[in-house]
């Protein structure tokens, strides 16, 4: 039972790491930065407009097209990391397929620049 508790004592090690570099992060960010609330800073933000509005006033469409957008190429980039993974076994067609892949997600996101869609004005 305590080579089995033993094993767990990285995690534990690298977990009290992790909360000692962030409770100094955010100590370090109150000690060192000026903290001035106003109204601006303290409102909350939904999306460009004020969230106790009437619900039925027309929303901007560029809201929806920046998040699809992100859901597209971040769910594309995950493809990378199983690939990442298992390029050793899958070999050279493996390689292949994912540059074929590569090159399509490119050429899509050569487009929608040319198109103007990641501009905001």
């Amino acid at each position: 039972m305590d080579s089995l508790l033993v094993e767990y004592l990285p995690i534990l090690i690298f977990i009290g790491i992790a909360i000692a570099i962030a409770g100094i992060a955010v100590s370090g960010s109150y000690l060192i930065a000026t903290q001035k609330p106003d109204v601006a800073k303290t409102s909350t933000y939904e999306c460009g407009f004020d969230p106790f509005d009437d619900a039925r006033h027309k929303f901007d469409v560029r809201f929806y097209l920046v998040a699809i957008l992100f859901i597209i190429f971040d769910l594309e980039v995950a493809f990378l990391f199983p690939w990442a993974v298992a390029l050793g076994k899958i070999g050279v067609f493996g390689f292949w397929s994912m540059m074929i892949f590569l090159t399509i997600l490119t050429i899509g996101f050569i487009y929608e620049w040319r198109k103007g869609a990641l501009e905001w004005e």
